[in-house]
C-alpha cells in the first residue's frame, strides 16, 4: 500500500546543496506535511509514494529557498527616496527623520510588500532589523514566511518603544510571543557599535545570551564608522566587542567592509557568523569587504540584499551575480567566488548564518520543505551547460516559478497564493503619500 503525502514534485534538475553537492537529473522529490521525506532519482525511485498534489518542474531547477541574510523589510516604502548619498548623510539627514515619524501599520504594510516582492523572487527566509518588529513577525507569519527578525535598539529614543529600557522590553516580549512558532524566530538587535553604548551592548548580549538567541549587528560598515569606535573606545570594531566579552558564535556580523588580519582572527575564532550586502556597499560606495579570505578562514558568511532605500531590490539571484562579480573586478581575478560558492551563500552557509542549517538551507531527507522552482524554459537560459552558472550569471528573480515553505505551496506558476498581491501594491502606495507629506516637512 503506497503512503500518502501531501506533494510530490517531479521532472526536476535538484540542486541539494548537501554536503556533497549532489544534482539529481529527472529528480523526484516528495514533501509530507512541512517536511522532506525522500529525494532521488526519476519518477521511479519512490513507488511506495502517493501525492494528493503533484508538480510537474518540466526539467526546471529546483534547489533550496534563498535566504536573505539582512534586511529591513518595510524599507520597502522608502524605495528611491534618498539615493545617491553616502551612508551617514543618508542615514541622518533623511532615512532616520522619515523612521521617526513611522507608526506600527506602517511598517506593517511595507513588511507585507517586501514579502510579496521576496517570494516573488525565490526568497523563502529573511533575517531583518527593524522598528515594530512585531508588525514584520506578523506580516512574515501571514504570507507565510520564514523569518528571524529583531527590534533595532539604539542610544536614542524610538518611536516605537521610546527609551532604550522599554527596547529591551520590547525585545524580550517578541521572544516571548513568538517562542516556538514554526516559521517565525528572533534575534537581538543592537543597530551598530556607533549608535549603541558599551552598557546597551552588554545588555542586548544578555538578553541574547539568556534566551539562547542570535544577536544580528551592523559592524565594520564604513570607514567612518571605524574612525569613529577608535576614537570612542581606541579599538577596532571587533577589538571592541571583545573587550565587552560579547564576541561568540551567537553573533551576526552584518556587512564587515573593514577588516584587518586580526579582525579577521577574532571573527574566526570567537566562531562569529557574517552577511555581506554587495549591492547596498556598491551603491552606498562603502567599500568591498574581504569575503574570499573570510571563506579562506572557514568563516561562515551569508547574503543578504540589505533594505530597499540602499540596494533598491529584494532580489537574490540579482545579489548572487553582484557577490560573484564585484569580488573577480576588485581582485582581478575571474576565479575568486565562483558560481558554487555563490550560490551556497544564498543556500546553505546563509542557513548556517542564521543558526538555521539543521531544518533549511539544502534539500534532504528530514528537513523543513523550503525550496523554489526556476524555470528554464526561457530564451536566456538556453542552453544550459552548468546549473549553477544560470543562477549566478543568467537568472533573475522573475525566472522563479514556485515558492515552497515550511512544506506550503506560496506560489505557483507565479501566483501569490498567500497573498492579494493588488491589495497589499495599494496600500503601499497608500502610505507613500505618508512619507511625501514627511519630506516636504522636513
Amino acid at each position: 500500500m503506497p503512503r500518502i503525502v501531501d506533494l510530490i514534485i517531479e521532472n526536476a534538475t535538484i540542486l541539494t546543496m548537501d554536503a556533497a553537492l549532489t544534482i539529481i537529473e529527472n529528480g523526484l522529490i516528495c514533501i509530507d506535511g512541512d517536511t522532506i521525506v525522500h529525494v532521488g532519482p526519476g519518477s521511479k525511485s519512490a513507488p511506495e509514494f502517493q501525492a494528493s498534489k503533484t508538480i510537474d518542474a518540466k526539467n526546471g531547477l529546483v534547489l533550496p529557498g534563498l535566504i536573505n541574510g539582512h534586511t529591513h523589510a518595510a524599507m520597502t516604502l522608502f524605495r528611491g527616496l534618498a539615493d545617491d548619498l553616502p551612508l551617514m548623510d543618508w542615514l541622518n539627514h533623511y532615512i532616520f527623520p522619515v523612521e521617526s515619524k513611522m507608526d506600527a501599520e506602517f511598517v506593517y504594510h511595507g513588511a507585507r510588500l517586501a514579502c510579496a516582492e521576496m517570494i516573488l523572487s525565490g526568497t523563502t527566509t529573511f533575517c531583518d532589523m527593524y522598528l515594530f518588529e512585531n508588525e514584520t513577525a506578523k506580516a512574515a507569519s501571514q504570507s507565510g514566511m520564514r523569518a528571524l527578525v529583531g527590534e533595532v535598539l539604539y542610544d536614542f529614543t524610538s518611536p516605537n518603544y521610546g527609551p532604550i529600557e522599554r527596547g529591551f522590553e520590547y525585545t524580550q516580549n517578541l521572544i516571548n510571543t513568538w517562542q516556538g512558532h514554526p516559521l517565525i524566530s528572533i534575534a537581538v538587535e543592537p543597530h551598530a557599535l556607533y549608535t549603541c553604548s558599551p552598557d546597551l551592548m552588554k545588555q542586548a548580549n544578555a538578553i541574547a545570551v539568556r534566551n539562547s538567541v542570535p544577536m544580528a549587528i551592523h559592524v565594520a560598515e564604513t570607514l567612518s564608522e571605524l574612525e569613529t569606535i577608535q576614537t570612542r573606545y581606541g579599538k577596532k570594531p571587533f577589538e571592541h566587542m571583545e573587550s565587552l566579552g560579547i564576541l561568540g558564535p551567537h553573533i551576526i556580523a552584518d556587512h564587515c567592509v573593514y577588516l584587518d588580519d586580526s579582525e579577521i582572527e577574532r571573527i574566526m575564532n570567537h566562531g562569529v557568523r557574517v552577511i555581506t550586502d554587495p549591492e547596498s556597499n556598491m551603491k552606498l560606495a562603502s567599500g568591498v569587504p574581504r569575503v574570499p579570505d573570510l571563506l579562506d578562514k572557514g568563516i561562515v558568511v551569508g547574503l543578504g540584499t540589505d533594505g530597499c532605500a540602499s540596494n533598491n531590490n529584494l532580489d537574490m539571484l540579482s545579489e548572487m551575480d553582484s557577490l560573484a562579480k564585484l569580488h573577480k573586478v576588485h581582485r582581478m581575478d575571474p576565479t575568486v567566488m565562483d558560481a558554487v560558492t555563490v550560490v551556497k551563500c544564498a543556500t546553505i552557509e546563509g542557513a548556517r548564518a542564521l543558526g538555521l542549517s539543521d531544518r533549511i538551507g539544502s534539500i534532504e531527507t528530514g528537513k523543513k520543505a523550503d525550496l523554489i522552482i526556476v524555470d528554464m524554459n526561457k530564451p536566456h537560459l538556453t542552453p544550459m551547460y552548468n546549473p549553477y552558472s544560470h543562477l549566478v550569471y543568467a537568472a533573475n528573480g522573475a525566472d522563479v516559478s514556485h515558492s515552497l515553505i515550511n512544506g506550503n505551496l506560496v506560489m505557483e506558476n507565479r501566483r501569490l497564493l498567500t497573498m492579494d498581491l493588488a491589495e497589499i501594491m495599494a496600500s503601499a502606495c497608500e502610505q507613500a503619500e505618508q512619507v511625501k507629506k514627511w519630506t516636504r516637512n522636513r
